[in-house]
């Protein structure tokens, strides 16, 4: 048996040596993975026994080459809803929790909500937990995303469809009041700057969309338009250095009010909303 300081500050040197943005966190969050407990509580485990300390060994060596931590455990957690997750389907990030309030907000009792490039089914997750009563539609693309999508939308009342959102949902158009996305964004020329867990285990569908990373966003401004009642609004997630390209799709058609971009908590331009001219 090993004591668990010692176990933790290996592993934590290892995944520094790795390149991990976050070893401290990443390594205590895989131990108490293995110990099945959390990782507030970690500081009541004194020894940890061999049978673990090996299973430990072989995620800290997994997640040191760069593997999702979210793989490792098969959970993420996106504002008040746990996700599973693993190969297939793109690992939710914390910065796409404020583009999910922004959705909150904006939606009430009885209205209606569309998630398109659903993924795992997050932003539709957390807009059904928060607004019971919204009337909350989702769609994906990827077979293999949305079989985890499926998992995570059951039993929550979420329609979820497999579908393009370039022509998804033609039942509800023009009666949506909030449609939100999270859309591949990536340009493809910047294949090398994306991190390994994203670049190398993310599906690039959800991740790369043509030279200018604005293909998809293209394709949102049209289905949102089609969508969305005279009045509603739509938000979308997009890299931080489009704050000002991905915002001019919306603003040049000349559909659109209210076009603003917001940035997220590091002060980085993260997400556009607008507001479908009457």
């Amino acid at each position: 048996m090993t004591h668990r300081r010692d176990l933790l500050t290996a592993a934590t040197a290892r995944l520094r040596e790795g390149g991990v943005a976050s070893p401290e966190h990443d390594a205590a969050e895989l131990l108490a993975h293995v110990l099945g407990t959390t990782r507030g509580r970690l500081v009541l485990v004194e020894e940890v026994a061999r049978s673990a300390e090996e299973e430990y060994a072989d995620l800290v060596e997994r997640r040191a080459r760069r593997e999702p931590l979210q793989h490792l455990t098969g959970v993420a957690w996106f504002r008040h809803v746990e996700l599973a997750v693993g190969p297939g389907v793109f690992v939710p990030r914390p910065e796409t929790e404020l583009l999910a309030g922004w959705a909150v907000e904006h939606a009430t009792d009885g209205s209606v909500v569309v998630d398109l490039c659903t993924g795992s089914g997050a932003i539709a997750k957390a807009v059904k937990d928060e607004v019971p009563g919204a009337d909350v539609h989702a769609v994906e693309l990827s077979e293999d995303a949305l079989s985890w999508a499926e998992r995570n939308l059951e039993g929550t009342g979420v329609d979820l469809r497999q579908g393009d959102l370039a022509t998804a949902f033609d039942d509800l158009a023009g009666t949506v009041d909030v449609v939100t996305c999270n859309p591949p964004y990536v340009p493809l020329e910047a294949w090398e700057s994306v991190a390994p867990e994203a670049r190398d285990h993310d599906p690039h569908l959800a991740l790369f969309s043509g030279a200018d990373g604005l293909d998809a966003i293209r394709v949102l401004e049209r289905r949102a338009a089609v969508l969305l009642q005279p009045g509603g609004v739509v938000g979308f997630e997009h890299a931080d250095v489009q704050g000002e390209s991905a915002p001019a799709v919306f603003a040049e058609t000349g559909r659109w009010a209210d076009v603003r971009d917001h940035t997220d908590l590091a002060g980085r331009p993260r997400f556009t909303t607008a507001r479908l001219a009457r």
